[in-house]
């Protein structure tokens, strides 16, 4: 340990290090986003061509931002644990890591993608860290990386690397769920994948027992009432054991979002206590063949037939669209609009599918779309041609404000996304060090050398970087306080470091990890779609951007 700063000897002395960085990053970003919207808003409002003009510097902005975001909530979580002399080993060697490492990447370059590195430059400044900082990004050396998969190894199949600094009401369900994945999700979850069979009912029918379709819906509509947190908690545990599995409360928790936010009493008093017992399956039907991203150009119309709606067009991109009974369907209603603006959301009652006909509702067809992996829903694209709507299942019973109304599911949708995506990089993790102490080459175990144990350190460092941001946002949410930016952040690097990690678990296992009889094949597949759905890594760093420079 001689070659390494002591910091984690002292966690007191670090953590007001790492805690008084914070205005010098604050600082930065103030700077990067003057010098940037100066470029980009001569005017003052961001200007459309300009952003396109500038986008590399644009979404280097928006990583700036959420690295500046991840670090102060890592430090937040170290406080946090030190107020309730929690801040041990492990998690000193977390944060001295964490903040060697991204301040590191700050000054030098992040990783936007394999190719793509967000510059300092590419924003027109040149930062030179003060003595401090230096100091803290020598934090990540060989010794303490290596200290960190030793504690990793003895804490191994914790629910956790290192205290997640929840409450003990949290710490209980994750528990529970952690338990339940275990047990039930991760012996089966490989056939699943290998077979591309869907999820049984049966495992349905337990979470339903469990209370994960109805976790944030209200009591008086027959959910549990909890936090969004308690979402965040959930989704990631049963999302290490299979994304699939921790994916199905994601259709009810939109399906329920929207109709809380946007729905009459009437529609919330007949669609809530279903969709929280697990009765009701939801699937939410808005992307198109031709518009992906843009929401907004749609194509598929609903025009009303007497008080009823029929509906025409398609959909893609479609998931657990068989087993479904209600689609919350985004349709255009004024045909004399081209944009947002003339968009409705339904709530479009269907009849669940068998394998033999899996679309038997009349005036609509679909297809399954064959994928790597996320396979135990499926996906598929759906055809509507005069496929009838009631006209009381209009969401609101108010056309052309199905844009807005799903604008505000965007916050708890990408929550939701973030969770999965660190539950699928704690999958990848535990995967890769059981792997690497089993695995004995040149008379070593896998783990006794260095740039193996180094893969490990990070992968533990980064899922708690991108853990302790996505609990951030969903404590914003859950206090009433606007939090798409922060969300959209935790989405955004929760995605990154999924597939980084499940990528450093395969390369751990060599050859083997190319195999398809070996999990961490599945959970690379899985982890792919993280940096697709729910916003593209590209356009959520464009909807930041958008954000920070308004």
């Amino acid at each position: 340990m001689k070659d390494t700063p002591a910091m984690a000897d002292q966690p007191t002395a670090l953590l007001q290090a790492v805690k008084a960085a914070d205005p010098a990053l604050q600082t930065l970003l103030t700077e990067a986003t003057q010098a940037l919207r100066h470029r980009v808003a001569p005017d003052g409002k961001p200007d459309a061509a300009l952003l396109d003009e500038h986008q590399h510097a644009v979404h280097a902005l928006s990583w700036l931002a959420t690295y500046i975001e991840a670090l102060r909530q890592l430090a937040g979580w170290a406080d946090r644990l030190a107020a309730e002399d929690a801040l041990g080993r492990t998690e000193a060697l977390i944060l001295q890591i964490g903040f060697g490492e991204y301040l590191t990447q700050i000054a030098g370059g992040i990783p936007m993608s394999q190719t793509e590195f967000a510059r300092l430059s590419d924003l027109g400044l040149d930062w030179q860290p003060d003595d401090d900082l230096r100091r803290l990004m020598a934090g990540n050396s060989p010794a303490a990386r290596a200290e960190l998969v030793r504690l990793m190894q003895d804490n191994n199949r914790r629910a956790t690397f290192g205290a997640s600094g929840l409450d003990d009401e949290l710490e209980m369900i994750r528990d529970q769920f952690r338990r339940y994945a275990d047990e039930r999700v991760i012996p089966n979850a490989h056939g699943w994948h290998l077979k591309d069979e869907l999820i049984p009912l049966e495992i349905i029918n337990e979470l339903a027992e469990l209370g994960v379709f109805g976790l944030t819906i209200p009591e008086e509509y027959g959910g549990l009432g909890l936090s969004k947190a308690s979402m965040a908690v959930v989704t990631e545990e049963l999302s290490r054991g299979y994304i699939g599995v921790g994916s199905l409360g994601t259709r009810s928790e939109i399906a329920a979002e929207l109709i809380l936010c946007g729905g009459t009493e009437a529609q919330k008093a007949e669609w809530l206590p279903g969709l929280a017992s697990g009765q009701i399956l939801s699937t939410a039907v808005f992307t198109e063949p031709n518009t992906g991203s843009d929401l907004g150009s749609l194509r598929t119309r609903a025009v009303r037939d007497g008080d009823d709606w029929l509906v025409t067009g398609n959909k893609t991109w479609i998931t657990h669209a068989q087993r479904s009974h209600v689609m919350t369907l985004l349709a255009r209603t004024d045909p004399d609009s081209s944009d947002w603006r003339g968009l409705s959301m339904f709530l479009a009652r269907k009849t669940p599918g068998t394998d033999d006909d899996p679309f038997p509702t009349p005036g609509m067809t679909g297809g399954e779309i064959e994928v790597l992996g996320y396979r135990g829903m499926k996906e598929y694209e759906l055809g509507f041609d005069g496929f009838r709507i009631r006209g009381e299942d209009l969401l609101g019973a108010e056309p052309g404000r199905g844009f807005k109304q799903l604008m505000e599911t965007f916050e708890s949708a990408r929550i939701q996304t973030a969770a999965r995506a660190v539950g699928v990089a704690q999958s990848a993790c535990e995967i890769g060090l059981q792997y690497a102490l089993d695995r004995k080459q040149f008379g070593r175990a896998l783990v006794a050398f260095p740039r193996v144990a180094d893969k490990l350190a990070m992968m533990a460092v980064e899922i708690m970087i991108a853990r302790q941001l996505t609990y951030f946002s969903a404590w914003e949410k859950d206090h009433g306080r606007r939090c798409d930016l922060e969300a959209g952040m935790a989405k955004l690097l929760g995605a990154r470091v999924a597939w980084s990690a499940a990528d450093n678990a395969l390369q751990i296992h060599g050859g083997n990890g190319f195999a398809l009889e070996y999990t961490i094949s599945r959970v690379l597949c899985d982890a792919r779609i993280l940096n697709i759905f729910e916003g593209a890594a590209e356009i959520q760093a464009q909807v930041i951007a958008r954000r920070l420079l308004g």
